[in-house]
């Protein structure tokens, strides 16, 4: 384990690592230590009591955050005709088909996400042993499969994240940089964490939000009291 530095060592000194603390106290201390020469990166995670092994207990959708995430997302629009001159005017960086492909699997990846046509999955599907692995792959339930192209472009460009969880029931999420202000870091969080309390599996059972805790980049993380928000 890499030895922290004395930033890092000051920064966790802050953090009670015992205690629950309230989204805004957790978001405000997660902001004072993230003293990086770069703009960090702000994620919640949530521990879920869900078992990713059965199938109706896989959580994956995607949502946009009320402030977005303070990246710009490059996006990448497989479609054709119509489809593709509607993905050009919604602002895609990338917009196109066989030559797409055929510039993936050559080893091309300056993108972010991508959204594919249906009528284009077919081709697509065979990216899938290169796109799968890095979570490049579109996926109806996150919104990166369909006809409107429009609104899928427009969404991503404003903030859409995805979430899914992991194998150890675990959902990471970024909701924002460490320079947005507190309000707009709050609001996201509870965003986020209102629509994964929503999105509990119906056989899911006992406790849900089993830890939730929020981390910059470079810093502690902070736990978060899930009674703050899940019900």
């Amino acid at each position: 384990m890499a030895k922290k530095t004395k930033k890092q060592q000051a920064a966790l000194e802050t953090v009670d690592r015992t205690k629950l603390y309230g989204v805004e106290e957790a978001l405000k201390l997660v902001k004072e230590n993230a003293t990086a020469k770069f703009d960090e990166t702000v994620e919640a995670a949530f521990r879920l009591g869900v078992d990713p092994k059965k199938a109706d207990q896989q959580i994956r959708s995607a949502m946009v955050l009320p402030h977005g995430t303070g990246k710009t997302q490059t996006v990448l629009v497989f479609a054709k005709g119509d489809k593709a001159k509607e993905a050009e005017a919604a602002g895609a960086d990338y917009v196109g088909d066989q030559d797409l492909i055929n510039k993936i699997n050559q080893g091309w990846f300056e993108f972010d996400v991508i959204v594919a046509t249906p009528d284009m999955m077919a081709e697509v599907g065979k990216l899938g042993r290169v796109l799968g692995p890095k979570g490049l792959m579109p996926n109806p339930k996150t919104g990166t499969v369909t006809f409107d192209v429009e609104k899928a472009v427009n969404e991503i460009k404003a903030g859409k994240v995805e979430y899914r969880v992991d194998r150890q029931s675990n959902v990471h999420v970024p909701i924002g940089k460490a320079s947005f202000d507190l309000e707009k870091l709050v609001e996201n969080f509870n965003a986020l964490a209102n629509t994964i309390v929503k999105a509990k599996p119906q056989s899911s059972k006992g406790i849900y939000m089993k830890n939730v805790s929020v981390t910059s980049t470079m810093g502690p993380g902070v736990k978060v009291d899930p009674a703050n928000f899940a019900k």
